[in-house]
């Protein structure tokens, strides 16, 4: 059976709009099957159906439809200003036209307020692998001064064995040899 594209449009707008119903809610309700309706929803998410832009013979004209997850950074701080400056009612208009709601918004905001707040960009690759390198000398320095302080002490210790057992330093040192 054909259905009107009004009809396909009323139905995603149950199935996606305030209080949204399951498409299997859905299909018992009208007597449509599930899967058909399932179908219209995914071509709705690929093409928003917007009700509210009938042309004089009927038609409901299709627009090209963008998930809010989608958008680019700059296309959520272009709508977060605009928002800003309208009232509850063209809030509303403005968010359907757009295809949002009023969460997407908040969230958008947040984000943006977030990163003002840290700083600038966030920091590179570049820095933790120089971060990285940091701790390495650090921990190596660490080793060599431990090493040196342990050779100093062991020297110290010879020149108290020295004068303690009264060695002579004029004597010469035995050769390993033999000779």
């Amino acid at each position: 059976m054909q259905y009107s594209n009004k009809f396909k449009a009323a139905m995603v707008q149950k199935m996606t709009g305030p209080g949204a119903v399951s498409a299997n809610a859905l299909a018992r309700e009208i007597g449509v099957s599930q899967s058909v309706l399932s179908r219209w929803l995914r071509l709705a998410s690929e093409q928003v159906v917007s009700a509210h832009q009938h042309n004089f013979q009927g038609a409901v004209s299709v627009i090209k439809a963008k998930r809010p997850k989608d958008w680019t950074p700059e296309e959520k701080y272009r709508v977060v200003i605009e928002a800003e400056s309208l009232s509850d009612e063209e809030l509303g208009a403005f968010l359907r036209k757009n295809g949002l709601y009023e969460a997407h918004l908040k969230e958008w905001r947040e984000q943006m307020l977030s990163a003002l707040t840290k700083g600038s960009a966030p920091k590179s690759s570049k820095g933790s692998t120089e971060q990285r390198q940091i701790r390495q000398l650090e921990k190596e320095l660490d080793r060599k001064d431990k090493a040196l302080a342990e050779t100093a002490a062991l020297l110290v210790l010879q020149k108290k064995a020295r004068i303690l057992f009264g060695a002579d330093e004029a004597e010469p040192t035995p050769k390993r040899n033999g000779k």
